[in-house]
């Protein structure tokens, strides 16, 4: 069985090709990118890297070519994503692939106000309609991301946030990198949905509260409501379409579409995810000095 990853230079995608190439000969695994020589570790072991931009969708069928299975990971280009998605999509069908998985977000219905959504439900319906087998991973917030503003909370002593209440199961890249190659690498997934999560629901207070205990240094969780987050963000030079953008999250997370809790991680790789407090662990040094 061979497979693609796009977007395999990325955090999220050299993760998955680690843990594909663990399951996997190398031979039978094809690694796209606008930066083949950021790959050259994984060529060195036998991987097939090749170049593929999802802008350049006349070449993408070429980088695509001998693949049954694709990973496809949402590109970081807001704004043009459906466009590059489709392209991708596109190309998958006349390569001849498959199966595409496809790295999407929580609940991509217009009840969540994360300024994500309307691309990742339009990437969604386009993989459905490819006529190809599909799975959709729908990964919950990384956990990863509360390292910047987790040193920014140890740095003020304050973690803003305009989550209110509401709480997430932040995941590990590593559990969502190792989701994605238990479903390319092993069989079944056609047609499925995963919630991708971590352990366990936690408010901003909860995160507030082990940020502390990771860095032993205070950090108050501070809610405020969304014209003073948005305000914060300014002072502190945010551009205004950035502030617009980061509001909804804390939107979303408060009206509870962020909060799925599920067994994914575990029932399809064998181990349970990593907690927040593990992530936060694990870069404690280089954060928190």
């Amino acid at each position: 069985m061979s497979i693609v990853i796009t977007g395999a230079a990325g955090h999220l995608g050299r993760l998955a090709a680690g843990f594909v190439l663990e399951r996997l000969p190398a031979s039978e695994v094809i690694l796209v990118t606008r930066r083949p020589e950021e790959l050259d570790d994984f060529a060195a072991r036998g991987a097939q890297v090749r170049h593929g931009d999802f802008d350049d969708p006349d070449a993408l069928p070429a980088a695509l070519a001998g693949a049954e299975r694709m990973l496809l990971i949402s590109t970081d280009a807001v704004g043009r994503r459906i466009v590059q998605h489709r392209n991708a999509v596109d190309a998958a069908v006349a390569a001849g692939v498959r199966h595409i998985a496809y790295t999407s977000v929580q609940k991509p219905t217009p009840e969540n106000p994360a300024f994500v959504v309307g691309e990742h439900a339009a990437t969604e319906a386009a993989v459905r309609e490819s006529g190809l087998a599909w799975t959709m991973l729908r990964n919950g917030l990384y956990s990863e991301l509360l390292v910047p503003s987790g040193a920014q909370a140890v740095a003020s002593g304050r973690l803003v946030h305009n989550a209110g209440d509401g709480r997430t199961a932040q995941v590990s890249r590593v559990d969502c990198a190792a989701v994605a190659a238990a479903v390319l690498a092993g069989g079944g997934h056609e047609d499925a949905v995963y919630d991708v999560t971590g352990p366990e629901l936690l408010s901003r207070a909860d995160i507030a509260a082990l940020i502390a205990e990771v860095s032993g240094r205070p950090v108050e969780p501070v809610p405020v409501d969304d014209s003073e987050f948005i305000a914060g963000l300014l002072a502190a030079g945010v551009p205004d379409a950035l502030a617009a953008r980061f509001v909804t999250w804390g939107q979303a997370i408060r009206k509870g579409v962020l909060d799925p809790l599920t067994t994914v991680v575990e029932d399809l790789t064998g181990r349970p995810p990593r907690a927040v407090r593990e992530v936060l662990i694990e870069h404690r040094d280089e954060l928190f000095g």
